[in-house]
């Protein structure tokens, strides 16, 4: 009968036998683990070279004696020689230290430990070995299920013992507001967090998907109200991770991207908080590929100019858009929409030059205005259009680029009672 059992590694002496691939993948996952990894062979194979070239592991070329077992805690044996690997698990033995022994597929394994076929879930390992003989290859389906499971962030993952030294903060990226745009890596962090500190942006269905004992703070700003200032989040953060909790931060987009993530990573680490940035689908590029607009196409234009609206243009966006030279991407610009559009003509931009304007971008109740520049903004007026709205300028927004907008009716217009359908007022 076989027991799984866990074993610290870390700057302790460890034994591999063998030169090949084998012996290569089991120093390679020894070293990962901290350990002193010492190989003995006649001869090793590229990857071990390169472990003893960084100073990962250190090689005796020849072969194994007895002798080289003397004070090493664990013992790999893979030299593909049935009575060489025999006389290492029978030295092992004797000393009563573990051996793993590879075995073959003409020879069964002989030691009397199993490497296990593992996955990793932040700090948690989770192994697969068979009980009644060694079966790698199915060890290897059982994992790769469960693997996907944790991948998926279906499994709780949170610590329940106190650990006041293992408090950090995760910023989550949280895409464009479908559940689905969320990252595998999002997940999987959101599976592990104690606390979640969210937008009114984002994925925020997802937080009824937690398991109900995890707290969620409410931080969510709206344009002109912002209930919890930019400084006491960062506070937030650092209180809670300070007191050992797994903290997540979840954002709409991606947290680099006018997300303010920056000054959060900043204030983690000026406290000594452990901070790490998990990406997310940008809105500025997830909005408009959601409305069927290209931010760059082949012979219309092949670059990208990503601003906040309550900043105003920039000379690089007008220039970009006077000489159609350039796609322009605003975020936050509903509100400062109808100054941008008088600065833009004034400042020589074409008034035709196409403009789309999505609202709520990949959720259901998304809704696309088209407009030329001169009339955009009285359009978004007479529409209701409200943010959260990403707006595109440029030849790209140009209905009918992509073989006609979708259900596009008799006389140009295109059906406003479908989710994500663009509208042209003619």
């Amino acid at each position: 009968m076989t027991a799984l059992l866990g074993i610290e590694l870390d700057g302790r002496a460890v034994l591999v036998v063998g030169g090949g691939p084998v012996a290569a993948r089991r120093a390679q996952a020894l070293a990962d683990e901290g350990a002193r990894v010492h190989v003995v062979a006649p001869h090793v194979c590229e990857p071990i070279a390169d472990l003893v070239v960084a100073g990962r592991a250190r090689w005796s070329d020849r072969e194994v004696v007895a002798s080289d077992l003397d004070g090493v805690w664990l013992v790999h044996t893979a030299t593909g020689e049935r009575a060489t690997d025999a006389a290492v698990v029978a030295w092992a033995t004797a000393r009563r230290v573990f051996c793993v022994d590879a075995g073959g597929p003409r020879r069964p394994a002989a030691g009397t430990a199993r490497t296990p076929a593992t996955t990793r879930a932040g700090d948690v390992l989770v192994g697969v070995v068979s009980t009644t003989g060694a079966d790698p290859r199915r060890s290897v389906r059982v994992r790769d299920r469960l693997a996907a499971h944790l991948r998926a962030g279906d499994v709780d993952l949170r610590r329940r013992r106190p650990a006041p030294d293992r408090g950090r903060v995760v910023l989550v990226g949280g895409g464009p507001g479908d559940v689905g745009l969320l990252t595998v890596a999002g997940r999987r962090a959101l599976a592990e967090a104690d606390v979640v500190v969210a937008d009114r942006l984002g994925p925020t269905d997802v937080l009824g998907e937690l398991p109900a004992d995890v707290e969620v703070i409410d931080v969510g700003k709206s344009p002109g109200h912002h209930p919890v200032p930019q400084e006491e989040i960062n506070r937030i953060l650092v209180e809670q991770a300070q007191r050992g909790r797994v903290v997540v931060r979840l954002k709409g987009g991606d947290p680099f991207v006018y997300g303010r993530g920056g000054e959060e990573v900043l204030a983690c680490r000026d406290a000594g908080v452990p901070v790490t940035v998990v990406p997310g689908v940008s809105s500025a590029f997830a909005a408009a590929a959601a409305a069927g607009v290209p931010l760059t196409h082949r012979g219309v234009v092949g670059a990208v100019h990503v601003m906040n609206g309550t900043d105003g243009w920039s000379q690089a966006a007008l220039t970009g858009l006077r000489d159609r030279s350039c796609t322009v991407v605003v975020l936050m610009g509903v509100a400062a929409l109808p100054g941008l559009v008088r600065e833009a003509l004034t400042g020589g931009v074409d008034p035709d030059l196409p403009v789309a304007v999505v609202e709520q971008a990949t959720l259901p109740d998304q809704r696309v205005t088209r407009a030329p520049l001169h009339e955009v903004a009285a359009v978004a007026a007479a529409r209701g259009v409200r943010s959260p709205a990403v707006v595109v300028l440029g030849d790209v927004a140009r209905p009918g680029l992509l073989d006609g907008p979708p259900d596009a009716l008799a006389d140009g217009r295109v059906r406003t009672d479908v989710p994500g359908a663009a509208t042209m007022d003619a």
